[in-house]
């Protein structure tokens, strides 16, 4: 199973939920379901499922032809049979419209004009439009707040429908509320108990946000200073609630945490395509203590599907990003599955190396598993940067030139800044190559004329495989035409000096 089956999962058995299992896409010519049965009743036993739950049905499905069946031999003709499944297994909601009002807040939407709004289900109880209500968490016995219910919207369809009362059972959007949380319960007022709830996992990766200041800075965004980033960091809070805004000790950056690279890349391109211009740096584990003193560190599991004659270099490089093998398994077309433990940090800037070392051809799944201690140092990037040496507008002489020193990331024709990083070396330290050299015109008539020079197609990087390659001394300039990784010290002279102070 994928490895947000498994997240899911987890979550639903750590609450005792019942569960239904739904295989789908049966119709396909490859389809397996006797061993995704198995392999589902494995992940239920690693996830210390009960006898109750592992006695969950099981349904077969194909979503695209609408029809769902019980047995395999079966041929169904609709999707009945799921619905009398869930309706058969699955309670339905307990409460009493006549008691005290509780809600559980579960998702949070913002809108600009009313401000945060919280989305639950009316648990107990009646909820109306200006109703005085007290806000308490289960996970914060102290915090209690008053508020008044603002608007009150049920969903019919796709559209949201103003009401002014709704009851036990419904699901609701409020507004009114502006410090409203996943997991605040609303309340009677005499009779503030909250509901229980699942926490939220903390992040796990973070990185800073920085104000553009390259030499290029303001040419290509429309939002560059620091208010305008810092607005929009602490407006993604309203929906993101697994994201953290910190403030750092200059006014200039913010420390950004957030689920994985994934989760802080989507926020990266979001914002580069609303017309923000910055800097992101190289992104970095948070690490825990123990009662101990004991340092921990985030622990992923991953999961791995490679050509078998890749398997050995890909098995070689996760072992020495500290990468323990849980299980090895062989899948159809000629493909083996692995399975890594492996720590977060140890994953970051591998996707892009992984996709090179299987040609393309291998699929990698990541999810959080715990934390850890700590397993030691790693070894990341074992090559050094091409660093331009002069600003201007690159010219074919100087690429080619450059191109013998390691691979280009940019073609003719484009400005670059002392400092910027334009390719990757080929040797282990970085290297400055002057990409804006022309060649020397005399009046000297050659014997032979010159030919043509030809340049290597440059590499052109993704926004995630800019931010594997980012070593912790660089920072990736985010425009919205642009991506240009960068040294954080610009000056060669005092890049030097510092590095000799390192």
């Amino acid at each position: 199973p994928m490895p947000q089956t498994r997240f899911v999962l987890q979550k639903a058995l750590a609450l005792n939920l019942p569960i239904v299992v739904c295989i789908n896409k049966i119709d396909r010519p490859e389809a397996r379901p006797s061993e995704v049965i198995d392999e589902v009743l494995e992940l239920f036993m690693d996830l210390d499922a009960n006898d109750e739950q592992l006695d969950s049905p099981f349904v077969y499905a194909s979503a695209k032809a609408g029809v769902a069946f019980l047995e395999l031999n079966e041929n169904g003709t609709n999707l009945q049979p799921l619905f009398d499944t869930i309706l058969e297994h699955i309670p339905g909601p307990e409460g009493d419209p006549d008691a005290s009002l509780q809600m559980l807040i579960s998702t949070i939407d913002y809108n600009e004009y009313v401000g945060r709004i919280g989305i639950g289900k009316i648990s107990n109880g009646k909820l109306k439009v200006n109703q005085d209500a007290i806000l308490v968490n289960h996970h914060e016995p102290d915090r209690k707040m008053k508020v008044k219910i603002g608007k009150i919207y049920e969903i019919e369809g796709l559209k949201k429908v103003e009401v002014q009362e709704s009851s036990m059972g419904s699901i609701v959007s409020i507004s009114g509320i502006p410090d409203l949380k996943i997991g605040d319960t609303i309340c009677a007022i005499d009779n503030p108990d909250a509901i229980p709830f699942q926490k939220i996992s903390e992040p796990t990766i973070s990185m800073n946000f920085v104000v553009n200041d390259s030499p290029l800075a303001g040419t290509e965004g429309k939002f560059v200073t620091s208010r305008h980033l810092r607005e929009r960091l602490y407006r993604e809070l309203q929906t993101d609630v697994s994201l953290r805004v910190e403030d750092t000790d200059t006014t200039e950056a913010f420390k950004v945490s957030g689920r994985g690279e994934l989760h802080l890349s989507v926020l990266i391109e979001t914002m580069r395509r609303e017309g923000f211009e910055f800097a992101v740096s190289k992104a970095e584990v948070i690490y825990k203590t123990d009662e101990n003193g004991k340092k921990l560190e985030p622990m992923e599991i991953a999961y791995i599907d490679v050509p078998e004659e890749f398997s050995g270099t890909v098995i070689q490089k996760l072992a020495s990003r500290k990468g323990e093998l849980k299980s090895m398994g062989a899948a159809r077309g000629g493909f083996v599955r692995l399975e890594f433990s492996i720590p977060a940090r140890g994953l970051i800037g591998y996707r892009g190396e992984f996709l090179t070392d299987t040609k393309g051809n291998g699929i990698i799944n990541t999810a959080f598993d715990c934390y850890a201690p700590y397993k030691g140092d790693i070894e990341y990037r074992h090559t050094g940067s091409l660093i331009v040496f002069e600003s201007g507008v690159s010219v074919t002489y100087g690429l080619f030139n450059a191109q013998e020193r390691g691979v280009l990331f940019i073609g003719a024709g484009e400005k670059v800044y002392s400092g910027m990083v334009i390719g990757q070396s080929g040797k282990s330290e970085d290297i400055e190559v002057n990409v804006c050299k022309k060649k020397q015109l005399t009046n000297t008539r050659s014997s032979s004329s010159d030919e043509a020079l030809r340049l290597t197609p440059p590499k052109i990087m993704s926004l995630e495989q800019c931010l594997d390659f980012l070593e912790t001394d660089e920072l990736l300039e985010v425009t919205p035409k642009s991506l240009r990784i960068r040294k954080k010290i610009l000056d060669p002279l005092a890049r030097k000096r510092a590095g000799r102070k390192n």
